[in-house]
């Protein structure tokens, strides 16, 4: 059959890249959990509907020796997800699948068990606010989860009767007393994040015949009540003897400022201490040392316009730990004097994973020049400094690390831009990882991968990844398309479903990933470089690495664009009015005018430490308006709380009436604006995000190469 498609050379072999419903059908692992004995391994599977509108997602379990096929677990239309084990193999999971025993209830997203000697997943707990997460102790048997109740509920009874008068009522109203009031999609408020003690419940009919498996029921004891909004509940952590919970409370200060205290929490009395509390730096918990006596923390310092934050780890013995909340001030001042500072010398951001058994060392993560590998930092007993070596040395990025209950092994997900996220066993002692029989193979991409660097003005080097189509060469040479990531704190080192280069590649363009100044990964100082000064560095070292691909013979100088989202919006944005060297810029969830998004983002408190009035003046893309000759691709979601709806609908408006291509007598403009009313930050629904690459392809094939590209019917035009 003829290529119909003219953005796809005719030779090029036909990948599931090719094709965006095959693209979306590819499976989707997510999450690791492994059994207290080792030998059995957990994971989450999200797959595309029969009708192509939603991810649906399950519980697989896979063979930490190798040797066995994965197989499905559990099975439902809601899915199943955020798989924990207790101490005796069950497996805790949520789902909002109905209550086979309850059919007649609405279905919320409930406390299910999945026993460890077989049988049928069923409902353990329930309740109308929800679960949101579960947690357990690796040694005991305890189990925790974090919910949310209304503000000033005095009991769960209380709660369930306030959700159903505000649903039936129609009241979606929330007043506000601090700030934040918006978290990315979410408005926040007026459920808080409780976390709760699961515990045997009391029920009359309990101890009357019934049948050999019959449960007994199990309630709610909140551990927190008087959290306000403040608990973080994805920052909490449980002692391996399920008698502490350790998490991090935001803490308001003056002028809508705040920053994040470690807390403890005894599960016995429910008391509170405070273990961390200073004034300019944030504490949050890591995992448990295995004898519960010392706590893993990452501390990250304030940052100010002059100043980008540092992110570094310690040790906190907590062997003392209980007290109760008269105790706070003095807690964490004697907390204080016992925070052990664990590889401060190391010039990356760490993000610890999980204790070796033996509390001999700490296995962490942390971006490291295109890749995010797994590190092993001794824990001698009494030593001045803390080594750290790199376990796996692949150019793969490493999530989810677990370890096994001798020490031996690790378990981990592994991705990179050449796969998506697959199960690997790390051997500790050689660093040879091994791949695990998987739900699904990988897919093949349509081109291959290469490392690039480049020389910025002030002698940096600036690296990148290059995806190049199959063929391309210098008598072919493939047009370059320039994909800025976000963050700004972040890298190109995993694969992303969402940023997908080898869509692209596809369509025989070279992507091109750099990472600029702001890049993790480069040390403290290749942050430091682009601080404050997002439209200086940052800007210079992008025209820098474009300049070292296109100078390649198999990448086309003559055909060229930009592309970004969030930070890699701005960018695409600052681009935009700062040279005309592209022929086309597409800017998605992207900041435009700083004054103003400075204020309305969700996290206004975290942005002005960074940029002064001056500074964000001096950096925004808005002032830049009337320069813009190159037509702009804008793309937003109206539920974007990080980068509000306001900044693509004034970036849009000043494009059709100051820039260069603006719009002529008859309305008419080379601009375009796609925007999806019911989408966030992101663009997570199956056909959206299916829209959102045609349309992209579809502009850039236009602009970059001539040609014209159908648009997604379901587009309507």
């Amino acid at each position: 059959m003829a290529n119909q498609n003219p953005a796809i050379p005719d030779e090029q072999p036909l990948t599931p890249f090719h094709d965006l419903d095959h693209y979306l059908s590819i499976p989707r692992v997510g999450g690791l959990a492994l059994s207290p004995d080792g030998t059995r391994l957990v994971t989450t599977v999200s797959t595309l509907n029969g009708k192509g509108t939603e991810f649906a997602t399950a519980l697989w379990e896979l063979d930490p020796k190798g040797q066995k096929h994965a197989r499905r677990i559990t099975r439902s239309a809601k899915g199943e997800a955020g798989a924990a084990f207790a101490a005796n193999g069950d497996v805790y999971f949520t789902s909002a699948r109905p209550d086979p025993d309850s059919p007649e209830e609405e279905p919320v997203n409930a406390l299910w068990l999945l026993p460890a000697d077989g049988g049928e997943a069923r409902v353990v707990l329930s309740r109308p606010g929800g679960v949101s997460r579960v947690m357990t102790a690796r040694n005991a048997d305890a189990t925790f989860v974090a919910a949310d109740v209304l503000a000033g509920s005095a009991d769960e009874e209380d709660d369930a009767e306030r959700r159903k008068s505000r649903k039936d009522k129609k009241v979606s109203a929330i007043l506000h007393s601090e700030y934040p009031v918006r978290y990315w999609d979410a408005d926040l408020g007026p459920a808080q994040p409780r976390i709760f003690a699961v515990e045997p419940g009391e029920d009359q009919a309990w101890g009357k015949p019934g049948t050999v498996d019959a449960a007994a029921p199990l309630a709610l004891r909140n551990l927190t009540p008087d959290a306000g909004p403040r608990l973080r509940e994805a920052d909490t952590v449980v002692s391996p003897d399920g008698r502490t919970v350790y998490s991090s409370y935001t803490k308001p200060l003056a002028k809508a400022d705040s920053r994040s205290v470690l807390v403890a929490v005894d599960v016995a009395s429910g008391s509170l201490k405070v273990l961390l509390d200073h004034e300019g730096m944030s504490y949050f918990p890591g995992p448990v040392s295995p004898d519960g006596r010392t706590l893993v923390v990452v501390s990250e310092s304030d940052s100010t316009p002059q100043q980008a934050p540092e992110i570094k780890l310690h040790l906190l013995d907590v062997s003392g730990s209980a007290g109760n909340a008269a105790d706070a001030a003095d807690g964490a001042a004697e907390s204080a004097a016992g925070l052990r500072p664990l590889a401060h010398d190391w010039d990356r951001w760490p993000k610890p994973a999980a204790w070796l058994p033996d509390g001999s060392a700490l296995l962490a993560t942390a971006d490291d020049d295109g890749a995010s590998p797994v590190f092993r930092i001794s824990v001698p007993a009494a030593a001045a400094e803390v080594g750290v070596a790199r376990v796996t040395q692949d150019a793969a990025a490493y999530s989810d690390v677990v370890v096994s209950p001798e020490g031996r092994y690790a378990y981990a997900l592994r991705s990179s831009y050449e796969f998506p996220a697959e199960a690997v066993r790390i051997d500790l002692a050689t660093g040879e990882t091994t791949r695990l029989p998987a739900p699904a193979e990988r897919p093949s991409c349509p081109g291959r991968l290469e490392r690039i660097a480049a020389t910025a003005p002030d002698g940096s080097r600036v690296p990148a990844y290059l995806a190049l189509p199959e063929g391309a060469s210098a008598d072919d040479p493939a047009p370059l398309l320039l994909w800025i990531h976000g963050g700004p704190l972040g890298s190109w080192n995993a694969w992303t479903w969402r940023w997908n280069p080898w869509l692209l590649t596809a369509r025989g363009y070279a992507v091109l990933l750099p990472d600029p100044a702001l890049s993790t990964g480069y040390g403290q100082a290749f942050i430091q470089r682009g601080w404050g000064a997002w439209g200086k560095t940052p800007f210079t070292d992008l025209m820098a690495v474009s300049d070292a691909a296109v100078d390649r013979p198999d990448v086309d100088e003559t055909r060229t664009a930009a592309m970004g989202g969030s930070f890699g919006g701005y960018m695409a944005n600052w681009v935009a009015g700062n040279t005309d060297r592209f022929k086309a810029v597409v800017t998605h969830a992207s900041l435009w005018a700083l004054d103003q998004f400075g204020p309305t983002t969700d996290a206004s408190q975290y942005w002005l430490k960074e940029m002064t009035e001056e500074m964000a003046l001096e950096n925004s893309p808005h002032l830049h308006a009337e320069k813009i000759s190159t037509p702009m691709l804008v793309i937003h979601g109206d539920k974007d709380y990080r980068v509000p709806i306001g900044e693509g609908l004034r970036l849009w408006y000043e494009l059709l009436s100051k820039s260069k291509l603006a719009a002529d007598q008859d309305g008419q403009t080379a601009h375009r604006f796609l925007y999806f009313p019911d989408e966030n930050h992101w663009i997570l629904q199956p056909q959206h995000a299916k829209i959102w690459y045609g349309v992209v392809e579809s502009f850039l094939a236009k602009n970059v190469l001539g040609q014209d590209l159908d648009l997604p019917p379901e587009l309507g035009l």
